[in-house]
């Protein structure tokens, strides 16, 4: 008959043993991550629910990111409308000058010079002005979306004018690089207005970007 001598007190002693040398490699773990959970066999469920809390905070860390990135597009967009203002009210004072009886065939020559001057830099600026490689204004009306948070339903709409210098109001007063130099006070004043309404609307936006970013960094 086969006798087998057990050493309960020893066997204790191993699992007890054991099961420090687990806690203490879990302790270690925990202090090297910062993390009370790192693996499933932690807390299943407190897994499941830190693993969707993370989810949420890294979406929204990434959505403030976003709005600031918007915040940049528009700021580049309404700056360099603030400009095609600047240039356009300074055209149309040309033509209040150049409609002066007083001044001869060569003094309106040199004035229509400096509208011309101005027309080829609007048309530089609106044909050129990128953010990221997106053409800020294109021939067409223009969205851009920015996820502002971790969910579906946290989007801004940034809505990019369509500042075309071969059709819409700027046409009336830029056309070939150069400025019309027959337009109408009338037709300036309907240029100016539609540059003014959307550097509007992309402050607004730019508003509703910083707010986004207020609120959700408090969140976050």
């Amino acid at each position: 008959m086969n006798v087998i001598n057990t050493n309960i007190s020893a066997l204790r002693a191993t699992n007890a043993s054991n099961e420090a040398s687990k806690m203490l490699g879990q302790a270690a773990e925990r202090l090297s991550t910062g993390r009370r959970i790192n693996s499933a066999s932690d807390d299943a469920a407190g897994l499941a629910i830190a693993a969707s809390f993370t989810s949420q905070i890294r979406g929204i860390a990434q959505g403030v990111r976003n709005a600031n990135d918007g915040i940049s597009l528009a700021q580049t967009a309404e700056g360099s409308l603030d400009e095609v203002t600047n240039m356009l009210q300074r055209m149309r004072e040309l033509t209040v000058q150049k409609t002066n009886g007083t001044y001869s065939a060569e003094d309106i020559a040199n004035i229509e010079t400096e509208q011309n001057a101005l027309g080829a830099q609007i048309t530089q600026v609106v044909e050129n002005t990128t953010f990221n490689g997106i053409n800020l204004f294109s021939t067409a009306a223009n969205t851009i979306t920015i996820q502002t948070g971790g969910s579906t339903a946290d989007t801004i709409d940034i809505d990019l004018p369509e500042l075309d210098v071969a059709a819409g109001p700027l046409s009336a007063v830029v056309t070939g690089g150069a400025a019309v130099t027959t337009a109408t006070l009338d037709q300036y004043d309907t240029a100016i207005g539609a540059v003014t309404t959307a550097r509007a609307d992309l402050g607004a936006v730019q508003n509703r970007l910083q707010s986004a970013v207020t609120n959700f960094t408090n969140v976050a």
